[in-house]
């Protein structure tokens, strides 16, 4: 009889963040299948278009080089001192004539 909606035989479950069997081994088969085709992806790409080869290789890195994230920072100025406002407006000066020279 299946488990009533909610419920679960392993109340603990998976530890966050890990990744399942399927996940893992599918994983483990695409590093294996590319690993022992490396030459033949790499004359492929050789073979392309500059531009095709160029979309092939960023699609790659996706999977390689962390993504940059954007960093927004909001502060409302009127709940600082005037101290923290002036050591606000003497980093920024510092930091600008810093990358000037």
């Amino acid at each position: 009889m299946a488990q009533p909606k909610g419920k679960t035989g392993n109340p603990n479950g998976r530890p966050k963040g890990s990744p399942n069997k399927t996940t893992t081994k599918v994983r483990q088969w695409l590093s294996q299948l590319i690993e022992k085709n490396r030459r033949q992806i790499e004359r492929d790409l050789k073979a392309i278009e500059p531009k095709d080869r160029l979309l092939i290789l960023e699609k790659f890195m996706s999977y390689t080089v962390p993504k940059m994230q954007s960093v927004q920072a909001q502060i409302d100025f009127n709940n600082l001192t005037d101290e923290q406002l002036d050591n606000i407006v003497l980093e920024i000066t510092q930091n600008i004539e810093e990358n000037e020279c």
